[in-house]
């Protein structure tokens, strides 16, 4: 098998922006969760297609932190990034902020997900290294691997 050059993460990094419409509003007068999660999933989903050069499959939500409510008319911006890579997955983390009118910007959400590139055949294919070029990197990547270590966990115990 062919030797898979490295990317760096801001090979694939993600940045989108939304605007909460009525459309995207709940009962109770924010945003819904379900939306988010939605626009989530597209950012990692874009990020892991970038870093793997193939489609992609959430294989699993590791974290999803609500840290503010989301209200109409609020600006969202969306990072998603690399943060892990295995054999086939890749976990990516997405934060989300709040942007008022003034450019500041407050943290409403963070995302952990596990996407898992796939071939013509829509089996796991093998990923690209990660290229780690600062701390807060490597700092991203030891944070990955413990949590990659605790996911596995979790699957021994649930079988």
């Amino acid at each position: 098998m062919k030797e898979l050059t490295p990317k760096r993460v801001a090979d694939s990094r993600v940045e989108q922006i939304q605007i909460v419409l009525s459309s995207h509003i709940n009962g109770a007068g924010r945003l819904f969760g379900g939306q988010l999660m939605e626009w989530i999933d597209i950012v990692a989903g874009v990020v892991a297609r970038r870093h793997s050069n193939h489609n992609t499959t959430t294989a699993s939500i590791d974290n999803l932190q609500f840290k503010e409510p989301v209200y109409l008319n609020n600006t969202l911006v969306l990072f998603g990034k690399v943060t892990y890579v295995g054999k086939t997955s890749m976990e990516i983390r997405v934060d989300t902020y709040v942007e008022h009118l003034d450019g500041d910007r407050k943290l409403v959400n963070t995302a952990y997900f596990v996407m898992v590139a796939l071939n013509e055949s829509d089996h796991p294919t093998p990923v690209p290294p990660l290229m780690l070029e600062s701390d807060e990197e490597e700092a991203d990547w030891k944070a990955g691997e413990r949590r990659n270590e605790l996911r596995r966990h979790r699957r021994v115990e649930q079988y």
